[in-house]
C-alpha cells in the first residue's frame, strides 16, 4: 500500500455567512488564532506526508495566490484551479481531475479544521477500499449531510440535510475525504440535486450503492466548520 500523495483544497467560497467579513477575503483565508484557516490545513496535509496540492479557488481568488503562491514557503507544491460557477461540490471536484490522473488523493474543504492526527489514516487509505470519508457525532445533520454506516463503518447511505420525519443518523459528513480516482464516474453521472446543485455528496452515496467499499472514519479531536462569525468568534476565544 503506497500512501496518497495528492490533496485538493476546495477554497472558491465567499461565505455569505461571514458577512464583512469576506468583504476582501474567501471565506478560508479567515483568521483564526493569527492564522487563515486555509494554512491549518495546507500545514496538517504536508505533516502528513502530502506534497502535492490543488487549490481551488474562486471568490478573491487573488487573495489565496498572493498568500501561497508555488507552495514553496510551506515546503509543498501548490496549483491552482479556478471555479467560475457556483453550482454544487460535485463540478468543483470534476475540475481537480486533470491533476489527480489515477492517482488516490485526499478531498478536504478550506473552511473545515480538525485535529491534524486525523489526516494520518486517511494518507494511509487501505487498498481495498474505495473512498473513505470522515465523520463526527453532535452536529445538527438537517444543516448538513447525515451519514448511514453499518457494524463495520461501511457507508450504506447518505442524505443531505434531512427534513423532519426522513431517516437521520448520529453520524455527521465531516467534510474531509480520500477517495480512488473512480469518484470521477460517478460525478460525471450527477444530475442537479432539489437545490439546483450538483452535490458531491451523491457521487458518495452513488459510489457506496455501487459494490465499492466506502467506509466511514469518526474524526478524533476538536473539529469546526468555520461556517459564521459566532463560530468564528469561539475559536479565537479558546487561546
Amino acid at each position: 500500500m503506497t500512501k496518497i500523495n495528492k490533496a485538493v483544497i476546495l477554497a472558491a467560497g465567499r461565505g455569505t455567512r461571514m458577512r464583512e467579513l469576506t468583504a476582501e477575503l474567501p471565506k478560508p483565508m479567515i483568521e483564526v488564532r493569527g492564522k487563515p484557516v486555509l494554512q491549518y490545513i495546507v500545514e496538517g496535509l504536508r505533516n502528513a506526508g502530502i506534497g502535492d496540492m490543488l487549490l481551488v479557488v474562486g471568490y478573491r481568488a487573488d487573495a489565496v495566490r498572493k498568500f501561497f503562491g508555488d507552495g514553496s514557503r510551506y515546503k509543498v507544491t501548490i496549483q491552482y484551479a479556478t471555479q467560475t460557477v457556483q453550482d454544487g461540490t460535485g463540478r468543483v471536484v470534476d475540475l481537480a481531475r486533470d491533476f489527480v490522473g489515477n492517482r488516490r488523493f485526499i478531498l478536504a474543504y478550506g473552511d473545515i479544521l480538525v485535529d491534524p492526527a486525523n489526516y494520518e489514516p486517511l494518507v494511509d487509505l487501505p487498498d481495498d477500499v474505495e473512498a473513505m470519508l470522515t465523520v463526527t457525532r453532535g452536529e445538527d445533520v438537517s444543516k448538513g449531510g447525515a451519514v448511514f454506516v453499518d457494524d463495520e463503518m461501511r457507508v450504506v447511505d447518505l442524505r443531505e440535510k434531512p427534513k423532519p420525519g426522513e431517516p437521520t443518523s448520529p453520524w455527521y459528513n465531516a467534510g474531509l475525504y480520500a477517495f480512488h480516482s473512480s469518484i470521477f464516474h460517478f460525478i460525471t453521472k450527477l444530475k442537479p440535486s432539489p437545490r439546483g446543485e450538483y452535490e458531491l455528496t451523491d457521487a458518495v452515496r452513488d459510489l457506496a450503492y455501487s459494490s465499492k467499499k466506502v467506509k466511514a472514519l469518526e474524526l478524533t479531536g476538536a473539529w469546526a466548520d468555520v461556517r459564521d462569525p459566532e463560530i468564528l468568534a469561539r475559536l479565537n476565544s479558546q487561546l
